[in-house]
C-alpha cells in the first residue's frame, strides 16, 4: 500500500487470497458471499482481520477482490497429499464425526477462477469452491475408492485431532457448506465440478 501510495502506478485491482474458514461452523447453513455469520475460531478471526486490512486499497481507487478459497486439492503437496497418505497405507479414517462439510476446489479451477476475476476486473467477495461440496466421510471414501484401498478403522475423535494439530484441528473439524453460485452466474465454468472427477484427475 505504501509503495503504491508513494509512486505512480497502473494498478487497478488488488486480489486478496482469503479462506472459507471465515464462515461459522454449521452442518445446515449454506454460505454465500453476503453471509455475515462469521466464525469465532482462531482461524475465522484471522481471516476477518486479513480481509479488513485489504480495504485500505480503496483509498487509492483500486478495486479489491477477495477470493475465499476452500480446501485446495492438488497433485503435489497440500491437503490431498496429507489425506491420501494414511489411506494409501491402510490407516485411513474419517475425521471427528465425518459429517462436517468440506468445500473444496481443484487447483486448476482455482487458478482459472483467479485469472477470470482479473481479466474481468471484478471486485467484491467471491467463494472459490467447487459446486458440489462433500462431507469428510464422503471425501475419505472417495479417496480410498480411487486408490482402491479399504477403510476399516473407526473415525478419529476430535480430541485426538486437537492433540495432534493444535489450533489447526479447526480446519478439519469445522463444517462450512459454501456456495459458488455467484462466480458461476458471472460465467465462470468449473472443469472439475464433483469430487470423483477431481480425484480421478489427481490420483490416476
Amino acid at each position: 500500500y505504501q509503495i503504491l501510495k508513494e509512486n505512480k502506478h497502473t494498478i487497478t485491482q488488488f486480489v486478496c487470497a482469503s479462506a472459507v474458514g471465515i464462515y461459522k461452523h454449521s452442518f445446515s447453513n449454506v454460505y454465500e458471499e453476503n453471509s455475515k455469520e462469521y466464525s469465532e475460531s482462531f482461524l475465522g478471526k484471522v481471516v476477518q482481520e486479513w480481509e479488513l486490512a485489504t480495504t485500505v486499497f480503496s483509498k487509492l481507487n483500486i478495486k479489491i477482490t477477495k477470493v475465499r478459497v476452500g480446501i485446495v486439492l492438488a497433485q503435489n503437496g497440500g491437503a490431498l497429499l496429507q489425506m491420501k497418505q494414511p489411506i494409501k497405507y491402510g490407516f485411513g479414517a474419517p475425521l471427528a464425526s465425518g459429517k462436517q462439510y468440506v468445500s473444496w476446489v481443484h487447483i486448476h479451477d482455482l487458478v482459472m477462477l483467479i485469472c477470470f476475476l482479473i481479466e474481468k476486473n471484478e471486485e467484491g467477495v467471491y467463494n472459490a469452491v467447487a459446486p458440489y461440496p462433500v462431507t469428510n466421510s464422503e471425501l475419505t471414501s472417495s479417496i480410498a475408492k480411487q486408490l482402491k484401498k479399504p477403510l476399516f478403522l473407526p473415525n478419529i475423535p476430535k480430541f485426538v485431532l486437537k492433540l495432534m494439530l493444535g489450533e489447526m484441528h479447526q480446519i478439519v473439524c469445522e463444517s462450512q457448506n459454501v456456495s459458488s453460485q455467484k462466480i458461476k452466474k458471472l460465467g465462470f465454468k468449473f472443469q472439475y465440478k464433483n469430487i470423483e472427477s477431481a480425484l480421478w484427475n489427481l490420483l490416476k
